[in-house]
């Protein structure tokens, strides 16, 4: 592979040169519907794909767009303003065609950034004609959807009722074409995952004459095939896939999936690595990748970042006080925090081998740097009974500690200000009185402790068969004195209101020096790119689309802040020395090289941003068009390619502190070990950055 280095330019041709809020495409009579069960409904990562994306394609569809998906109460209730579609609109007349079939349809706009048009689906109201429902889809697909798979039979209906919708919206806007001398209706429908993937599939066995494009975002089969333990990726074409669907009681899903595969015009996939896999489980090669992206907020001042990671980091530091109250023996400012967190599949997310790669990570700083502390973060949900009162009463000492100390502090200030008025010089027996002794040595009497500290916030249920639990019992990681890598499992996500951290996950992110996702399965991996958005180094793997994405687009990713760690090509035990190695390689980096890494870690957000990734999605659109419409150009035809990603090495970009240690300037200038003193002019001319 050619070396690549990204740098931060503009790209050659992005989504941004499509920003006209659907001047073209209306012009052209063009019509873009996305369909996927996370509309305006949080249950997973497409959910957050959906949501990021919205801005860019309002950007650039307008009213053009519209995006589908199931009625769900709970959600819509805070996410959907329910508002009508204005009068001759097609959408309106083909909304009022399906409720006077007896469908209920919520329509409105979605309250996130750019503000889509939202058609939401009530199951409920079509549930009557299920059976009618699958009796077509066994009648033109011989497939045989289950009585008791209740998600399965909610698709089949959400499926048949957006395909009704979609046919009866072409006859309307066909008319409504003919009627003001317009040229004729351009249809793009774009489903996302299984789920939706019925309505395309019902849409292609009716011979609706609608372009259709279909993107998984993780396989069915791959996912459960990850859990079990198959060495997945270098077996891939030796599995009996229809044997292995039937095995795990999803074949009917499997085919669901597999049939909207190959009935769309246009396929893709997330990620290289996810279209290697659907190539094998799915039969077909995706035809475009289109990867994930983020909204980037960009700050004016490159510094900016740098003092919301202090900040967010001095609230992990209170966290920290209060739950090893008794047990501080090491420095805050020597310590580090490192974090992994997502939906709690132990193996798949490769909690297992940061575990033990913490375990030799603890052993090595030990012997080389023991004043160094690394603090370990496991964020994984999961069924507790309740807070540990062991955690909850640590924060209550701490507070008490600090109001005593303030309180202290105020009357020795008054001392000393009524003493200095009367002529005379303080003494330190006079300000500091027996009273004011006793208080601070009952706090600190109170702080004592016999056990060791916590290595769980919460009391998890079923604690002994708990995976995390079992794994840090194995590795004997129990928060000694003597241990210089800590644990802390928190099995609850982040918010606000949480009364032990009071911060939300975006914040604790900021806050962290090392994300670590060394995941097994990752078809995409919003995680590591979060991190990188927000300017902090990751560890990532090369069976992620996040990591491959990586490798591909920039030559040295490790000088970037980006770790990658092999687990397709070497053993586990391999890749256990090889994340310690990496941990251990960042815990040696001073502050200063830190800075200097979390600003390079930045400056690849733009790589991620969705107004340089949409290219690909509307690259898939065009590519359906033409399928379906031949005659149809693309009137501005600047398409995005892979290359327009890859961008040259500026003369100014310093090399990498972790791989040119000669270049990197000692920490003894004044303040260069400030970590907040990233403005400086010698900083930012180190930097590369004028």
């Amino acid at each position: 592979m050619m070396n690549r280095r990204f740098s931060r330019v503009e790209s050659g041709a992005d989504l941004k040169d499509y920003f006209d809020r659907g001047d073209i495409a209306s012009r052209e009579n063009r019509w873009n519907f996305e369909v996927a069960w996370e509309v305006a409904n949080k249950v997973g990562g497409i959910y957050t794909v959906i949501r990021s994306k919205a801005y860019v394609s309002t950007e650039e569809m307008g009213e053009q767009l519209c995006m589908m998906g199931p009625y769900k109460e709970h959600c819509a209730r805070t996410e959907m303003e329910e508002m009508e579609f204005p009068r001759g609109n097609p959408l309106l007349d083909a909304v009022n065609s399906l409720r006077s079939r007896g469908y209920k349809i919520h329509t409105g706009r979605w309250l996130v950034d750019g503000n889509p048009q939202l058609i939401l689906f009530d199951i409920g109201s079509a549930a009557w004609k299920l059976d009618q429902f699958k009796s077509e889809m066994w009648e033109k697909c011989h497939i045989g959807i289950p009585h008791l798979d209740i998600e399965t039979n909610d698709a089949i209906i959400l499926g048949f009722m957006i395909a009704e919708f979609l046919e009866e919206f072409r006859n309307f806007a066909v008319t409504y074409s003919q009627n003001n001398e317009l040229s004729a209706p351009r249809i793009v429908a774009h489903f996302h995952e299984w789920q939706a993937g019925v309505g395309l599939i019902v849409l292609r066995t009716r011979l609706v004459e609608i372009a259709t494009v279909f993107t998984t975002h993780a396989t069915l089969l791959g996912r459960y095939l990850c859990a079990g333990n198959t060495d997945f990726y270098n077996n891939l074409d030796k599995f009996a896939v229809d044997e292995e669907a039937g095995k795990r009681q999803i074949y009917h899903r499997y085919c669901l999936e597999r049939g909207a595969t190959h009935l769309a015009h246009v396929f893709t996939t997330v990620s290289e690595i996810t279209g290697y896999e659907a190539e094998h489980l799915l039969k077909r090669k995706p035809d475009i990748i289109t990867p994930n992206g983020l909204n980037v907020k960009k700050f004016s001042a490159i510094h900016e970042f740098q003092n919301l990671h202090a900040v967010a980091k001095e609230k992990i530091n209170e966290f920290v006080r209060g739950h090893f109250y008794g047990h501080i023996d090491f420095d805050l400012d020597k310590t580090l925090y490192f974090f992994i967190a997502g939906r709690y599949e132990f193996g798949n997310k490769g909690a297992d081998i940061f575990i033990e790669a913490l375990a030799r990570l603890n052993a090595m700083l030990k012997h080389e740097k023991p004043d160094t502390t690394v603090v370990a973060f496991l964020i994984f949900p999961t069924k507790t009974n309740n807070f540990n009162v062991d955690s909850l009463r640590g924060h209550a000492v701490i507070k008490q500690l600090r109001d005593t100390i303030n309180n202290v502090q105020q009357a020795v200030g008054k001392r000393m200000f009524d003493t200095c008025l009367q002529g005379n010089i303080p003494n330190a027996d006079d300000l500091l009185q027996k009273d004011d002794l006793v208080k601070i040595k009952r706090c600190m009497f109170a702080m004592q402790r016999d056990s060791m500290p916590p290595v769980t916030t919460h009391n998890v249920a079923d604690d002994w068969n708990d995976p995390v639990l079992s794994s840090i019992r194995r590795c004997h990681l129990f928060n000694s004195r003597h241990d210089r890598v800590k644990m802390v499992f928190h099995p609850e996500f982040l918010t606000s209101t949480n009364p032990l951290f009071g911060i939300d996950y975006e914040e604790f992110v900021r806050g962290c020096h090392l994300g670590v996702f060394p995941s097994y399965y990752e078809p995409w991996g919003y995680t590591p790119a979060e991190c990188t958005v927000m300017g902090i180094p990751s560890v990532t793997t090369n069976l992620s689309g996040f990591g491959c994405f990586m490798e591909e687009h920039i030559s040295d990713p490790k000088s970037y802040g980006i770790y990658i760690v092999d687990r397709r090509y070497i053993g586990l035990e391999n890749s256990v020395q090889q994340l310690s190695s990496f941990m251990m390689e960042f815990s040696r980096l001073n502050r200063r090289q830190r800075i200097i890494q979390r600003n390079r870690t930045e400056r690849l957000s733009d790589l991620l941003d969705w107004r340089t990734l949409g290219i690909y999605y509307r690259q898939a659109r065009v590519k359906a068009l033409q399928a379906v419409y031949p005659d149809y150009v693309d009137e501005l035809s600047l398409y995005g390619s892979k290359n327009n990603l890859i961008f040259s090495r500026p003369h100014s970009e310093p090399p990498s502190p972790t791989s040119s240690r000669h270049t990197t300037p000692a920490p003894s200038v004044h303040g260069s070990d400030d970590e907040d003193s990233v403005d400086e002019e010698t900083e930012l001319k180190e930097l590369g950055i004028k």
